[in-house]
């Protein structure tokens, strides 16, 4: 018998152990409000209520998260990608330095970034509207994208690049038609992070648009069932589970680019 047979157990316990709270949140989904405290770990009181008030009240939140999410990676891969291309194929003065700056930008916490936005967007008007908070949410996804792209364009060996100037191609021509098309892993696995953080966003959306009302994302809809003296804990995890929907799809179907886009720019021949 070999010798790591114990590792399957293991990794079948540890796989529940993080699972089940996402197999909490399907069964108090479909479980009966009265019976939401008896902990039950089936949904004894079998009910789709809560579904129904989900569909009745949160899809104006749904539609917002979804535009919100969309208008994060058309401008954050309008930013970072030439950024990136250019970072990796010119001699860009302070290259260096602008590198380090965006490790350093992803280090500093939301809740500091949330609370300076708060005082410029009071200014000029921005807040509780969607463009602020495309704005805010591309602010933590440019970063992370301008790294992993610039890592992936550095790769791509210079012949080919070389070889479209030789033949007449500007810079422009050269990103559009030979970079893009090569990028594309990587592009994807950027385009799929910076949309899954402004899925998921809490802090900038209760910080900028509190009083946004219906054009609020899913984040502050789900939050909207939490009171100072009750918690609605069905409609709540029923909403959780539609809200996660999207983003699971998402991460399946991407799953093979961003296995690629990930590593990509790691190893150099």
């Amino acid at each position: 018998m070999s010798r790591t047979w114990w590792r399957n157990p293991i990794a079948v316990v540890l796989t529940a152990l993080m699972l089940f709270p996402l197999y909490w949140m399907l069964n108090v989904s479909f479980t009966k409000r009265e019976s939401i405290r008896g902990g039950d770990l089936v949904p004894v009181d079998f009910t789709v209520d809560h579904y129904a008030v989900v569909f009745r009240d949160q899809l104006p939140y749904l539609g917002t998260s979804l535009v919100i999410g969309t208008g994060t990676v058309v401008l954050t891969l309008a930013i970072a990608a030439p950024a990136s291309f250019a970072l990796a194929s010119m001699a860009v003065p302070g290259r260096r330095i602008l590198g380090f700056a965006l490790i350093v930008a992803q280090m500093v916490p939301a809740v500091v970034m949330s609370l300076g936005l708060y005082s410029i967007y009071n200014t000029v008007g921005l807040l509780d509207t969607l463009p602020g908070l495309i704005l805010a949410d591309s602010t933590i996804a440019v970063p992370f994208a301008v790294l992993l792209l610039t890592a992936f364009m550095a790769g791509i060996p210079r012949e080919l690049l070389q070889a479209a100037q030789i033949d007449g191609a500007s810079h422009w021509r050269t990103f559009r038609s030979i970079v893009l098309p090569v990028s594309r892993n990587a592009i994807i696995t950027s385009a799929l992070f910076a949309f899954l953080w402004a899925w998921s966003d809490f802090i900038f959306a209760s910080t900028l648009n509190r009083e946004g009302g219906l054009l609020r994302p899913i984040t502050m809809g789900i939050y909207n069932y939490i009171g100072a003296q009750n918690q609605e804990w069905g409609p709540m995890m029923a909403t959780a589970v539609v809200a996660s929907i999207p983003a699971a799809v998402l991460l399946v179907v991407a799953q093979k680019y961003v296995a690629a886009g990930v590593t990509a720019g790691a190893v150099k021949n």
